[in-house]
Parts: structure tokens; sequence; C-alpha cells
């Protein structure tokens, strides 16, 4: 079902002009990684603030404050161009198991975000001037900056399609 859709999508007719635009994909990857530079350059700052491992003098409704707008448009660009690269190339990301363990970095980066801001969260007032934050901050703090490198280099690693585990090849996708 999941591989129908993308051969669907590999032969729309916007699909092969992205694929085979001389500077499209490009242009879109330069935008995802820059966009990505960005989005996580401000994870980092939030994650080890909510570690205490920096920033810790700083208010995390400042943090909040300054860098989040900026860290909302980096995520617009980045979502957009990742779906649009992905789209240029459907068959190309199907059968990448980078790809797919990006995905899934990516989804539980989620859900911890989720998590932190509907439990968490909530808490900020009482604790956001102490140095050290409470137990289950810190804990999302590292679990996030655990996921985001490992988007971060699964992303990277989407490249190198050939360098997979044998059992994603016996799997044979198709």
């Amino acid at each position: 079902m999941i591989r129908s859709l993308f051969e669907w999508v590999d032969v729309m007719p916007m699909s092969t002009v992205w694929r085979e635009s001389l500077n499209g994909y490009p242009l879109l990857l330069t935008a995802h990684v820059t966009s990505m530079g960005l989005v996580a350059g401000i994870i980092i700052f939030w994650d080890m603030r909510l570690a205490g491992m920096a920033l810790t003098r700083v208010p995390v409704s400042k943090i909040q404050a300054t860098m989040f707008p900026w860290m909302t448009l980096g995520l617009l660009i980045n979502a957009a161009t990742g779906a649009a690269m992905v789209f240029s190339q459907p068959m190309r990301y199907y059968p990448n198991f980078y790809f797919w363990m990006k995905n899934f970095f990516l989804l539980l980066a989620l859900v911890n975000m989720l998590y932190f801001h509907a439990r968490i969260g909530k808490t900020v007032a009482d604790w956001e001037h102490n140095p050290v934050t409470p137990f289950p901050a810190r804990m999302a703090g590292y679990a996030s900056l655990a996921l985001w490198a490992g988007i971060i280099v699964t992303g990277r690693m989407i490249a190198y399609s050939g360098l997979v585990p044998d059992w994603w090849i016996a799997l044979e996708l198709g």
C-alpha cells in the first residue's frame, strides 16, 4: 500500500519536473540543510537549557519567546523542502533504510515534544529561573538531544543507501 503511493507520486508530472530539473533538487536540498541548521541549533540550545548543560541563568520563557518563532519558521521551511524532496524522487526514498529511520526518530522527537508541552511545560513558571530544571524536564532535554542527533545522522546517511543492514535488504520492500 505504501509502495503504491510512492509509485503513484513517482509518475506524477510535477514529480518528474522536479526530478528532471537541473537546479530544482539541489536548491531543495540546500534550503533543507540550511533550515535544518536553524532548527537543530535552536533545539540544541533549548535542550541544553532543559538538561542543565547551558544557559542556566536564562529563563526558559525568554528562550521560548526569542527563539521559538525562528524555530517555527525553520521547521516550516524544513518540512516543506523535505516533503518536496521526497515528492521529487519518491522511489529513491522508499527503499532507503536511513529515510525510514530518520522519520522514526522524527516521530519519537514529536512524541517527546508533545509530552513535554502537555505535562512538563505546564509547570515552567515554577522552575524557569532555577539553574537546575526538574528531573522530567532534564530527561526530556536529554531524550531530545539524542533523538535530534539521530535525525541529523540518519538524514545525512540517506545519501548512502547502499550502507544498510542485511536484514533490511532481506525485507525486499517490494
